[in-house]
């Protein structure tokens, strides 16, 4: 049966992270167009990425990618604690992985998580400086496979 949220319907047992993959994309009446990335860390059901680790990584990717775009609606974590979502206003996927690029090698020189204090954050303690640059230098090394979302088959 198919369901209504998009990732409840796709294979979780398929996919390789990391990657980058186009989950959604709806034209709105006006004729813009929304795409909505899945950006997936951690291998599904076998790894996960810590809560301060996944907090730090929403906080400076939401504030350092609107240094390089406008169009960045949204950049949330999953609940599974696996990867985020992205919501674009029509960024297609070849400037999106240049985009995400730009914006993880400027998050390896940050020298702080932006808001994170308890005046701009709702729970500020829950966060890692190092614990982010290290999840993200690890999916930085797999850029070249960034767009391989399925397992490859057994030989």
């Amino acid at each position: 049966m198919r369901m209504n949220v998009e990732s409840f319907n796709l294979d979780h047992r398929e996919v390789a992270a990391p990657y980058v993959r186009v989950a959604d994309r709806k034209e709105l009446p006006g004729g813009d167009v929304l795409v909505k990335y899945d950006v997936r860390f951690a291998q599904p059901n076998e790894e996960h990425l810590e809560m301060p680790v996944v907090h730090s990584i929403e906080h400076m990717t939401a504030e350092l990618m609107r240094n390089h775009t406008d169009r960045l609606i949204d950049f949330s974590p999953m609940g599974c604690q696996t990867g985020f979502y992205a919501l674009t206003l029509g960024v297609e996927p070849e400037a999106f992985l240049e985009l995400l690029e730009t914006t993880f090698r400027d998050l390896l020189d940050a020298e702080a998580v932006p808001a994170a204090n308890e005046v701009q954050c709702g729970w500020a303690e829950s966060h890692t400086l190092s614990g982010a640059k290290d999840a993200v230098a690890k999916f930085l090394v797999a850029r070249d496979g960034w767009s391989q979302v399925e397992r490859e088959a057994a030989q």
